[in-house]
């Protein structure tokens, strides 16, 4: 492949827009993962603009495994736990009802698709994309659990959703269709999903637990997900389920398997490893949709609106039905928590890179039937659920009255105080050590008690406020220091009184204090 300057041009205009688009969604208060959708789909039809394709494989194998592990890594087992039978309704039993309802419609309207087709669109359009939900529902303050339950469907939602799409798709392919070997590859992909991810977990954090190498140690976490999803997609388990299970169970171990400097290196790599996997995911589905119309012949655009329409309005309200139907032994739950989360299941690149991931060919030599309506009609309930319900989740947070969340500053406070208490009782353990000086002992038995008085004035409504603005005052007088010692760092790191490196090691100890000032 020949590179020319124009093509290195347009790319150059490409980076400047994704940044621009970038830039702009915090300020527009609109979630990247929509505006980025919005202007890829712009973009694709800009005259000249050359033709993008999303390789089904950049997802599932290249993008998918880093991003599906951060996210399980960062789940509570406890929370796992505690909303299991919600996963399991929302990750099992609504995949499965969408893959049917969606398989009806398609069957009696769209295009005279067979069973065996129709039930592929409706597996793949049937699991959801966190990313915009969680990110405007964390933004209002939306109670903790629906976030919780919402990131957790998509991380099992995703295996389930992919081992029917595989079923219907090798239906098609060969004609054949048996309820024995259906019900054996779904056992099969979750079962052996979850074995082979607790295999990988386990040698990894044995790996790992052997290394004391912060830069090795990051990148065998950016290599987790891969090694799980590999093999497993290998045996013809789900990668999804076996990703997921390895990141639970390596975030559950991590506290004994890393040291402070990998953690603050891990943290920062992976924050801006996700942010860049997730703008190029988004963007690139918005740029498919010129590709995937000019593929489509013999279908006039005012029938691809009403089939779009239809497959969307299915996918969005069976989760509108179901989530009541099976919320209602939740006497204590608010109807307006079940709706909103009925409003939040959008989708997104998985289900493009599932749609792409189509053969080509049945076994007989002839055409997939319906493959590339099956890919627009993909990106059509992509583009409905990310953009009507994404902007549109703000207004129904406000509309439905739906109470900030405070529960997370009350658990941070709580557990800031008991670490505070704990140190203390450390402290009085080792006041006879001769290490230990009267006066050092006397300096950190304040500060532990300042501490410990600070987080607790916050539950006691009679407080005045005034050991917070004692704090705050602190802070900012320690922060006034801080700056007048990097600008000494620097001046001596500009004169070359110091090399680079030390100057830089001293700046990111002095932005380490200045983090922790706070706490």
């Amino acid at each position: 492949m020949h590179f020319t300057t124009h093509d290195q041009l347009i790319l150059l205009a490409l980076l400047a827009v994704l940044a621009a688009l970038l830039i702009a969604a915090p300020k527009l208060r609109i979630p990247y993962p929509i505006f980025l959708v919005l202007g890829g789909l712009v973009l694709g039809f800009v005259p000249g603009m050359p033709t993008i394709t999303l390789p089904p494989e950049v997802v599932l194998v290249a993008v998918l495994p880093p991003l599906l592990y951060l996210s399980a890594y960062r789940t509570s087992l406890s929370d796992l736990r505690t909303n299991a039978r919600a996963i399991f309704i929302l990750a099992i039993g609504l995949v499965a009802a969408t893959t049917v309802v969606v398989a009806l419609v398609a069957h009696a309207w769209v295009d005279h698709m067979s069973w065996s087709v129709a039930f592929a669109l409706g597996a793949i359009v049937a699991p959801t994309d966190p990313i915009a939900a969680t990110a405007i529902m964390r933004r209002l303050g939306v109670p903790r659990r629906l976030v919780s339950i919402i990131e957790s469907e998509s991380l099992v939602n995703d295996g389930t959703a992919l081992v029917l799409f595989r079923v219907a798709v090798v239906a098609a392919v060969t004609g054949q269709f048996s309820f024995w070997d259906v019900s054996w590859r779904f056992v099969w992909a979750v079962g052996g999903g979850v074995g082979i991810g607790l295999v990988v977990g386990f040698l990894v954090a044995e790996t790992r637990r052997r290394v004391d190498n912060p830069p090795v140690e990051v990148t065998l976490s950016l290599m987790t997900g891969y090694f799980a999803f590999i093999p497993a997609a290998a045996l013809s388990a789900s990668g999804v389920i076996a990703v997921v299970t390895a990141g639970v169970y390596l975030g559950w171990r991590t506290p004994e398997l890393t040291s402070v400097e990998t953690r603050l290196q891990g943290e920062a790599l992976w924050n801006i490893v996700a942010f860049v996997l997730n703008a190029l995911v988004f963007a690139l589905v918005g740029l498919q949709l010129s590709s995937i119309l000019d593929q489509l012949t013999g279908i006039s655009g005012g029938q691809l609106a009403w089939y779009a329409l239809l497959v969307t309005g299915a996918v969005v309200l069976t989760r509108i039905v179901w989530l009541p139907i099976f919320s209602w032994r939740h006497r204590n739950k608010p109807f307006t928590h079940t709706f909103l989360m009925s409003w939040a299941g959008m989708r997104g690149a998985v289900s493009l890179a599932a749609a792409l991931s189509i053969p080509l060919a049945t076994d007989t030599g002839a055409p997939f039937p319906r493959r590339d309506l099956i890919i627009f009609l993909t990106f059509s309930v992509i583009l409905g659920t990310l953009v009507v319900q994404g902007l549109t989740l703000p207004g129904l947070i406000r509309l439905l009255k739906i109470e900030p969340d405070t529960s997370e500053e009350r658990e941070n406070a709580e557990a800031r105080i008991r670490a505070a208490e704990a140190a203390i009782e450390r402290l009085e353990e080792l006041i006879g050590e001769d290490w230990v000086r009267d006066d050092t002992a006397e300096r950190m038995r304040g500060l532990y008690n300042f501490r410990r008085t600070r987080f607790s004035s916050r539950f006691d409504e009679e407080a005045d406020g005034g050991i917070e603005e004692q704090s705050q005052s602190y802070q900012r007088l320690r922060r006034e220091l801080l700056d007048a010692e990097r600008a000494a760092v620097d001046d001596l790191g500009r004169s070359g009184v110091v090399s680079g490196d030390v100057a830089n090691r001293v700046r990111r100890d002095l932005d380490l204090e200045d983090a922790r000032l706070d706490v």
